[in-house]
């Protein structure tokens, strides 16, 4: 049929701890523009600023762009710093061409509430689904997942409260940092998701758990850990499939 359309598998999607665009990180990005280079060159790669867009964020995707274009891929930012920014025709078009997008660090709070049922992240989500490339760190990744992970008093990092997330990661909960400071989250986490049949996903900084092919694999430098609702913890180092995770929705 002359209008028929190729059907393509979803794109990888990495999760990585923290401290991206740094070295230890080349194992999950150089896959990701692999992927990206496979697709029409015409259309863009995207990094998305958007969890840093109170704290930053020109710098922020002053480092994407440096990284990436030494790995290959030029990429520009999706201009999604707002809510209504997300929402405009003209930003969605833009991102419903894109072949390659990445989500920062920052505030884990902005991203789900920047960006949740908007039509650029729609947009970014039917690209996905046919093949784009989506990763995030940090803030980025925690946004990906069922709940993301806030602050429940000032001061104090540790003690965390579950805010809905984009949800691409059904039943995931992620704890970036892991190796630094994201263990800590555990008990806090645990205990507000209790019931809620969650999966905690610890990841360490310049590593990823990455979907790709339809499995999960632990990438980068250090590892990633796997805690299911009654607490049992699995530690995943690079290169080994990581069992226990929910695949994304499709």
């Amino acid at each position: 049929m002359d209008n028929a359309v190729e059907m393509v598998n979803p794109g990888p999607i990495a999760l990585v701890g923290g401290e991206e665009f740094m070295p230890g990180n080349e194992p999950q990005d150089e896959l990701l523009v692999r992927v990206a280079a496979a697709l029409p060159s015409d259309r863009p790669a995207f990094v998305i600023a958007t969890a840093a867009a109170r704290q930053g964020a020109d710098r922020a995707v002053e480092n994407a762009v440096r990284w990436f274009a030494g790995l290959g891929l030029d990429l520009e930012e999706l201009p999604v710093r707002t809510r209504g920014k997300a929402n405009a025709p003209d930003v969605a078009a833009m991102a419903r061409r894109g072949r390659f997008f990445y989500l920062l660090g920052g505030d884990p709070g902005i991203v789900p509430a920047t960006l949740r049922g908007t039509a650029a992240w729609s947009a970014v989500t039917e690209a996905w689904r046919e093949g784009a490339p989506l990763a995030g760190s940090s803030a980025g990744a925690m946004a990906l997942g069922e709940w993301t992970l806030i602050r429940s008093r000032m001061p104090g990092d540790s003690q965390r409260q579950p805010r809905d997330g984009l949800a691409l990661l059904p039943r995931v909960a992620i704890l970036p940092h892991f190796d630094d400071f994201g263990e800590r989250w555990i008990e806090s986490a645990t205990a507000s998701l209790s019931g809620r049949d969650a999966v905690l996903l610890g990841v360490d900084a310049r590593s990823a758990a990455v979907w790709a092919d339809g499995t999960w694999h632990a990438m980068g430098r250090g590892t990633v850990t796997v805690i299911d609702a009654h607490g049992e913890r699995r530690r995943i180092p690079p290169g080994d499939a990581i069992t226990g995770l929910p695949a994304p929705r499709a």
